[in-house]
């Protein structure tokens, strides 16, 4: 019956599949009834850098912003801390040019500020806020302390944004 030797245990196993009329797969991929390779399935998505529901819905109703980012610039020199605004008069503190602005990284255990050029001034934008619009800061990441992966914190005055990962 069978060419190959195969031990009683295994050999009892096989027939038993085999006429039970389950079928089994032996190349990595199934045809479908329409002769098509079927997809494999696919796993559920989970995107650990998105920002929680729960506190995208905070940072809309108490600061009137959302789309918050934190980017790596390619230089590595530079973070980039991003927003768009929904409600300016509540997103107003973010713009505010009496309020220092901070990227904490609790994991190079660094307090980043942001840097004050010679002939442009403040890396960041401190004009009126208006909706619909995004703003952004840029702070000083000298020495590369600051890595992509990496959870950060922006701490405005009172606003407070908590473990948003660099990109």
């Amino acid at each position: 019956m069978f060419e190959h030797k195969v031990p009683g245990a295994k050999l009892m196993l096989l027939a038993g599949i085999v006429a039970s009329g389950i079928p089994v797969s032996v190349g990595a991929q199934s045809a479908s009834p329409a002769g098509q390779a079927s997809a494999p399935a696919a796993a559920p998505r989970f995107n650990a850098d998105r920002v929680p529901r729960r506190a995208a819905l905070y940072y809309g109703a108490v600061w009137g912003i959302d789309s918050l980012g934190v980017k790596y610039t390619e230089s590595g020199e530079i973070v980039r801390f991003s927003y768009r605004v929904l409600d300016p008069e509540k997103a107003k503190p973010l713009s505010d040019k009496k309020l220092e602005p901070f990227l904490i990284d609790p994991q190079a255990g660094v307090r980043l500020v942001v840097p004050s050029m010679d002939k442009i001034g403040l890396l960041r934008q401190s004009s009126t806020p208006e909706a619909g619009k995004s703003y952004w800061m840029g702070f000083s990441n000298r020495g590369r302390m600051v890595r992509p992966g990496h959870r950060v914190d922006i701490v405005i005055g009172n606003f407070r944004a908590e473990g948003l990962a660099v990109d």
